[in-house]
C-alpha cells in the first residue's frame, strides 16, 4: 500500500514537472519568435507595428497557460480538483450515513 502511494506520488511530481517544461518551452519559443518578428517588423516597415498583434495574442496564451501551470488560477489547478473532489466524496459519505 505504502509504495502504491509513492508511486502515486511520483507520477504527479512527474507530471508537473513535464508541465513546467512544457510551459518554458513555450515561453522560449515565444521570446525567439516574437523578437524574430520585431526585428523583421522593424526592418521592412516601421512605420506599422503589426508584430504586437503576435505578441498580445501568443502572450495571452502564454499567461493562461503560465497560471494553469503553477496553479495560480484557482478553476484550473490540480489542488482546487483535488479539494472538490474530496468535498464531493464526504458530502455523499455524510447522506448515505444519514439514511443508515
Amino acid at each position: 500500500m505504502e509504495n502504491s502511494f509513492e508511486n502515486e506520488k511520483y507520477d504527479r511530481a512527474k507530471k508537473k514537472v513535464e508541465e513546467i517544461k512544457g510551459f518554458y518551452g513555450n515561453l522560449i519559443s515565444y521570446v525567439a519568435v516574437n523578437g524574430f518578428l520585431v526585428f523583421l517588423n522593424l526592418r521592412t516597415s516601421p512605420e506599422y507595428l503589426w508584430s504586437l498583434w503576435p505578441i498580445m495574442g501568443w502572450g495571452v496564451g502564454l499567461l493562461i497557460h503560465g497560471l494553469k501551470v503553477f496553479d495560480v488560477m484557482p478553476f484550473f489547478g490540480k489542488e482546487w480538483e483535488e479539494k472538490k473532489i474530496n468535498e464531493l466524496m464526504q458530502k455523499e459519505k455524510e447522506n448515505q450515513n444519514k439514511w443508515q
